[in-house]
């Protein structure tokens, strides 16, 4: 595409008049006249808990009309979603086939500054890294970014805490903030990436893997995880260009998300997460159970195999003395083989410590002891390998903390 301006568009009498950009950075990006610092502190208090419009939050083909709404060529949109997705940038001064007048309130304005860097922690040897975001509304999310032989994994936050209350998990104690825009969350996708391939683990590397197991409950914010899903998978300025099939969703259970996503034509992998066979204990550790019960919970993770062929993930964490028993996983492998061995991977999960919490995990000889009878059933078992113990490993951790202060 050109690097050169647009023609000068005609007025409604057939007069030349003034380029886009011109027009655009004489009004303001809301069109009021108003400078781009003053814009945004405007907008800050009049919907401080709201974030701004963002390029990301809308499809590839309503990218074009927004711009042509903000008196902008359309093919702006598209030059700024090339530098978002293709390069990961939304600095204006790396944008230089831009208009340079008016280009760095146009960045502002379609790509806005939705993430703040509030900490950093790193252990595993430099092959974790985890980091804490404050959002507009001082929320904060975390993600995780972890390096594995042959593969680049982040762990991505759906919601500003989570409503889903289980009660052993650090984000589950936070309650439910609100939910996340698909823009914050492409934003963590696209930070992270930038730091895999500036080093951050230690040498340069390509982000090749999203989890949706950072805090919330994806399928419970739907409408803005469907188009991030679109834009990680997307390719040619559309989407970061990551594997569709390189992507797990995980949920606790949501019946109507699960069947709403089997049904979007997006290969992503679902991961369940389980802890429990039977409808007493789940009930304790996951109380959207009480509604969604196990047999329909599971009925729904096969109908979505059925649907997208792509073995679903059973998540499993092992808590002593609780869902840890060998006897259970005979219960558990009994549940799952009655639709087959072939449909489902369990990943029995090693519990984070929570400060405070009177959960512990699982003791080496009962977690052993729990696989070897999954495996004995002839299902597939991987235990999972807990990254992040030496610092606020379990999710929501450091943003407990962030909100302590």
């Amino acid at each position: 595409m050109s690097q050169a301006d647009s023609p000068a568009r005609r007025d409604g009498v057939g007069r030349p008049g003034p380029a886009p950009e011109a027009a655009f950075a004489a009004k303001g990006a809301d069109g009021l006249g108003v400078s781009a610092p003053a814009v945004a502190t405007a907008a800050h208090r009049t919907r401080a808990a709201k974030p701004p419009p963002h390029l990301a939050d809308l499809a590839p083909e309503e990218r074009d009309a927004w711009a042509e709404s903000l008196g902008l060529p359309r093919m702006r949109a598209r030059q700024a979603a090339r530098h978002y997705f293709s390069r990961l940038e939304r600095s204006a001064s790396y944008m230089t086939d831009l208009p340079a007048a008016g280009r760095d309130q146009l960045v502002a304005t379609l790509l806005p500054e939705l993430l703040t860097e509030v900490a950093r922690q790193t252990t595993d040897r430099g092959r974790t890294v985890k980091t804490l975001y404050r959002l507009c509304d001082s929320s904060a999310v975390e993600t995780v970014l972890m390096a594995y032989p042959g593969r680049v994994t982040l762990c991505v936050s759906s919601q500003a805490g989570c409503g889903m209350a289980c009660p052993f998990c650090a984000t589950g104690k936070l309650g439910l903030k609100r939910n996340l825009t698909a823009a914050e969350m492409l934003e963590q996708v696209r930070l992270a990436a930038r730091a895999a391939g500036a080093g951050a683990l230690g040498e340069p590397a390509r982000l090749s893997n999203v989890v949706f197991m950072g805090m919330g409950e994806p399928l419970a914010n739907y409408r803005a995880l469907e188009r991030t899903l679109r834009g990680i998978a997307g390719g040619q300025a559309e989407g970061f260009g990551i594997s569709a099939r390189n992507v797990t969703v995980s949920t606790c259970g949501l019946i109507p998300g699960i069947d709403r996503l089997a049904g979007e034509g997006l290969p992503v992998r679902l991961a369940l997460s389980l802890h429990a066979p039977d409808d007493e204990t789940r009930d304790r550790l996951v109380p959207v159970n009480r509604r969604y019960g196990v047999a329909a919970t599971l009925a729904a993770a096969h109908r979505y195999h059925l649907a997208t062929g792509r073995r679903v993930s059973i998540e499993y964490a092992l808590i002593r003395d609780i869902n840890d028993q060998a006897w259970r996983a005979s219960q558990l492998a009994e549940r799952l083989c009655q639709y087959g061995t072939r449909w489902v991977h369990v990943n029995p999960i090693p519990l984070n410590p929570v400060e405070g919490s009177v959960w512990a995990a699982s003791r080496p000889e009962a977690q052993d002891a729990f696989v070897r009878r999954l495996a004995q059933a002839g299902l597939t078992v991987t235990l999972r390998d807990t990254r992040g113990r030496d610092i606020d490993g379990a999710c929501g951790q450091l943003a407990a903390k962030e909100v302590a202060k």
